[in-house]
């Protein structure tokens, strides 16, 4: 999936009539993080997503910043203040970009426009299907807008089966490790039981020996007094 997030990237950077916006800049941090979520090792993720941007020479530092500006703007705000800003009132972030768009008759939507609208919609708390997108998404392309909306709803189609498929690996993932855990648990449990019998085994043979050698200096110490009494007798 990496590659054909890389693959898509390319083709939508390289169309001249592209340009970056807050918007598209969400969809696309949130995508990677998405994609990337279960990769092991923070570093690991935090690289990828770097070597990305920079195989597209994007500014990565800018991008994810105007993302986190925008959700920050979008924190406590309906659906419906995403829709206002959509037709271009006021002076916010999406505001802006939707005059950019209004006034562009070469504006190109993008899929990840789309998945940006889509991380809106979560925080402003729309319930996150594919059904109850779908309704937000018209509205907002059509209403807000004022662009087509038939590729931003299929987009958003193709996200939540890429998410179901993501969601599916994951508990894959969970199912697996947690299995893992419990043979790991097992097998310790089994050299704790091996470690506890040998332990048992050797306390046993030293308790054994110690009356071995008890037995031996008591016949020992009898053996000498017997030999003191007749050594006694002998000389009376």
């Amino acid at each position: 999936m990496v590659m054909e997030l890389v693959t898509t990237t390319h083709l939508i950077v390289v169309d001249a009539r592209f340009e970056r916006d807050p918007i598209w800049s969400l969809g696309l941090s949130y995508s990677l993080d998405v994609l990337l979520e279960n990769y092991p090792g923070e570093n690991l993720r935090d690289g990828i997503k770097s070597a990305i941007y920079k195989s597209m020479d994007l500014d990565e530092e800018a991008s994810v910043k105007e993302a986190k500006e925008l959700l920050a703007w979008a924190e406590g705000k309906t659906k419906d203040d995403i829709k206002i800003a959509l037709t271009g009132e006021g002076d916010s972030a999406i505001a802006e970009t939707a005059k950019k768009a209004k006034g562009n008759d070469f504006w190109k939507y993008s899929q990840y426009f789309g998945i940006g609208l889509i991380r809106l919609m979560e925080a402003v708390d729309v319930e996150m299907s594919a059904d109850a997108v779908y309704p937000v998404m018209e509205d907002w392309m059509m209403n807000g807008l004022d662009k087509p909306r038939f590729t931003a709803l299929n987009d958003s189609d193709f996200w939540f089966k890429v998410k179901a498929q993501l969601d599916m690996t994951t508990t894959l993932m969970k199912e697996v490790e947690i299995r893992e855990k419990k043979r790991m648990a097992e097998r310790l449990e089994a050299k704790a039981e091996v470690a506890i019998r040998m332990a048992e085994k050797e306390a046993k043979m030293k308790d054994e020996l110690a009356k071995v050698e008890a037995i031996q200096a008591e016949n020992e110490a009898k053996a000498e007094a017997e030999a003191k009494e007749a050594e006694a007798k002998a000389k009376a």
